[in-house]
This record gives structure tokens, C-alpha cells and sequence, in this order.
């Protein structure tokens, strides 16, 4: 029994430290992705740019695929389910964040991407434990703490608006995607690969629309658009299933609380910025609200 006891115990150590390591590496990717979109911006416009982002990430995982010898979903309900993904999770979102930093500083942009745990836990309706409650919530003073929006002067309202509606569009994704798509016998690159293909389509139907011309050419625009699309959209939604698989849509959406301490701290080791004390404290309070939220003891 006590042999059984001592395996149970370190095969949960096993999990809480793969799933640690999944959420510090998507943190670092999408904790650059606002940077990156508000470069890209200055080639593209936010139609053009999330239509490329979203066939960048779609053609990589095709490959990945393709060399794995995989198949896509050939059943219809599993494709249903992959469009109202795309839909919620990537061209929604990707669009109004796109859209929103146009008007507003990333760092703003940031901060409302860090209320999606809270949308997440609202839209799920579960029971959750008071102190993982309190991480949640202690995660997200953190994250405003360390953007410190309302320093930057007038936010613009209706950029703000979109912003924070992408982060309601990221809440309900993760839901939908934990309880049709993640429980599926799909590796995590088929079901990425799946909804970015679907992704695409919905978004260049918003092409015809687009009023943007040609879009220019300049090295860092497309230099960034490269890594946004390659990077923080294809490959981090692989990493994004895999997390919902072992963390839960609540738990793997605290990520989004890390985003903005990987955005200070590759400023600050990169660009040299500088770390005011309301910064390091919000840090501090994201790596403690983390910390709750994230505690097995604690339930789902």
C-alpha cells in the first residue's frame, strides 16, 4: 500500500510539473504576441494581419501532420466543433485584439487579456474552493498591476471595449474547447492544426471587406507577422490542447495571468527597461495567484 501511495504521489508531482512547464512555455510565446501585432501593424491591416497569422499557424501544423503521418477529423460533428472553435478561440479574439491596438498600448491590450480567467471561471459555472478563487482573483490584480494601465494616460474606450471583449471570446473558448474537443482521442497538433484550417477560412471571408490596400513592405512588419503566425499561433495551440488536457479549461487559462510577467521580464533582460516596485509587486502577486489557482488540493 505504502508502495502504491509513493507512486500515486509522484506521478501527480510528474503531472503539476509537466503541466508548470507547458504553462511557463506558452506564457513566454503568447507574452510576446501583443509586441509582435503592434509591429506587424505597422505593414498590415488587422483584417490582413490576422487572415496571415491564422494560415502561417494552419500551414505549419499541416506539415507537422503530414511528416507525423497523421489525419485530420474526416467526422462532420468533430468538423462542427473545430469551426465553433475557430470561431471563438482564434478569428474573434485575433481580430479584436488586432483591431483594439490600434487604439491602445499593448500593455493595455495585455491587461484586459489577463481578466480571461475570470471569463473562463464565469462562463463555467464550477464549484471552486476559496483560496483558488482568491488566486484567481489576487492573479489578476497582479497582472493590472504590472501593465498599470491607468498611468499611460486616457485609454481610449472603444479600443479598450474590443480588447476586453476578445478576453470574453478566450473565456468561452477555453470551455467549449475542454468540453468538446480536448476529451477526443486527436493528438493536440490534429485538433490545432484542424481549427487554425478552419480559422482561415472564417477569416478570409472578411477579406472583401477590408478596405486596406496592398500591404507594404518592411522588414519588421514581416518579420514579426512570421514569428506571430509560425509561432504564437501554430505552435502555441498545440501547447494550448495539450495544457487543457491536464490542467482544465480554469486551470490552463491562469496562463494568460503569466503573459504580462514574460512581457516585463523579456523587456527587461532584451530592452533593458526599467522594473518600477508596482511592477515587481504585480509580479509577485501573479506567481502567488498562480500558485492558488493551480493547487490540486483545490479541485477543479
Amino acid at each position: 500500500m505504502a508502495i502504491v501511495e509513493r507512486a500515486t504521489v509522484r506521478s501527480g508531482i510528474e503531472v503539476r510539473s509537466a503541466g508548470g512547464v507547458l504553462v511557463a512555455g506558452l506564457a513566454l510565446i503568447w507574452g510576446s504576441n501583443f509586441l509582435w501585432i503592434k509591429v506587424a501593424l505597422g505593414a498590415f491591416s488587422p483584417v490582413q494581419l490576422t487572415v496571415a497569422r491564422m494560415v502561417l499557424g494552419a500551414l505549419v501544423l499541416l506539415v507537422v501532420v503530414a511528416v507525423r503521418r497523421e489525419r485530420l477529423p474526416r467526422g462532420v460533428g468533430v468538423w462542427g466543433h473545430l469551426v465553433v472553435a475557430a470561431l471563438v478561440a482564434n478569428a474573434v479574439p485575433y481580430l479584436l485584439f488586432a483591431v483594439g491596438e490600434t487604439r491602445v498600448d499593448s500593455g493595455v491590450a495585455g491587461a484586459l487579456n489577463a481578466t480571461t480567467p475570470l471569463w473562463t471561471l464565469l462562463f463555467g459555472r464550477v464549484r471552486l474552493a476559496g483560496r483558488r478563487v482568491a488566486g484567481l482573483v489576487l492573479g489578476f490584480g497582479g497582472a493590472l498591476a504590472i501593465f498599470a494601465p491607468w498611468s499611460a494616460g486616457a485609454i481610449d474606450t472603444l479600443g479598450a471595449l474590443y480588447c476586453l471583449l476578445a478576453a470574453v471570446s478566450y473565456g468561452l473558448s477555453y470551455q467549449y474547447l475542454s468540453r468538446f474537443l480536448a476529451p477526443r482521442d486527436l493528438s493536440p497538433t490534429v485538433l490545432s492544426a484542424g481549427q487554425l484550417v478552419a480559422a482561415s477560412g472564417l477569416t478570409a471571408l472578411a477579406l472583401p471587406l477590408d478596405t486596406a490596400g496592398v500591404p507594404g513592405w518592411a522588414p519588421g512588419p514581416w518579420a514579426a507577422l512570421a514569428v506571430l503566425g509560425v509561432v504564437g499561433t501554430g505552435l502555441a495551440f498545440v501547447v494550448n490542447y495539450a495544457l487543457i488536457r491536464s490542467e482544465g479549461a480554469v486551470g490552463a487559462s491562469v496562463v494568460t495571468y503569466l503573459v504580462p510577467v514574460a512581457s516585463v521580464g523579456l523587456g527587461f533582460v532584451v530592452l533593458g527597461e526599467t522594473l518600477p516596485a508596482w511592477t515587481v509587486a504585480g509580479v509577485a502577486g501573479v506567481l502567488a495567484g498562480v500558485w492558488l489557482s493551480r493547487s490540486r488540493r483545490l479541485g477543479e
